[in-house]
């Protein structure tokens, strides 16, 4: 029998606080699930509202992206469904939910930035939720086999 410095064995396993807080995914895979689940809720809000009222909007006169109104409600609208949907993907640890993840806040990111004549405020809202997202899924541990 011999006994260690600090009483830990040498083989045992590192402390989930170490891991990323909730075993194997991780808190920041949490964080993103969560700020998936409600960008996408935010989106599809923001969709139905351009479907159902468009003249609540009042648009950027001569904007190089200009688009129909109600158009970008269904972009959004669809959007936000299938965010939404990924988000609780990741929140259950699903590798192809991370991967598809990333992909949907950059397309995101991209109606965001082209929704900004319309709600400059929100859309730098959901923006940020998006660079959010993206940098939990890049830091989250156990995509590159951590």
């Amino acid at each position: 029998m011999t006994s260690h410095a600090g009483g830990a064995r040498p083989n045992a396993a590192a402390p989930a606080s170490r891991k990323g807080g909730f075993g194997a995914r991780g808190g920041w895979l949490l964080f993103a699930g969560f700020l998936m689940v409600f960008g996408g809720l935010m989106m599809v809000f923001s969709g139905i509202s351009a479907i159902a009222r468009d003249d609540v909007f009042i648009p950027t006169p001569h904007y190089a992206y200009e688009f129909d109104l109600t158009g970008w409600g269904w972009i959004h609208l669809v959007l936000g469904v299938v965010v939404f949907c990924a988000g609780f993907a990741v929140i259950r640890g699903a590798l192809w939910a991370r991967i598809v993840g990333l992909a949907l806040a950059g397309l995101s990111m991209v109606a965001s930035f082209m929704w900004l004549p319309y709600t400059p405020f929100w859309a730098l809202v959901l923006l940020a939720v998006d660079v959010l997202i993206v940098w939990a899924l890049c830091t989250a541990p156990g995509l590159t086999g951590d």
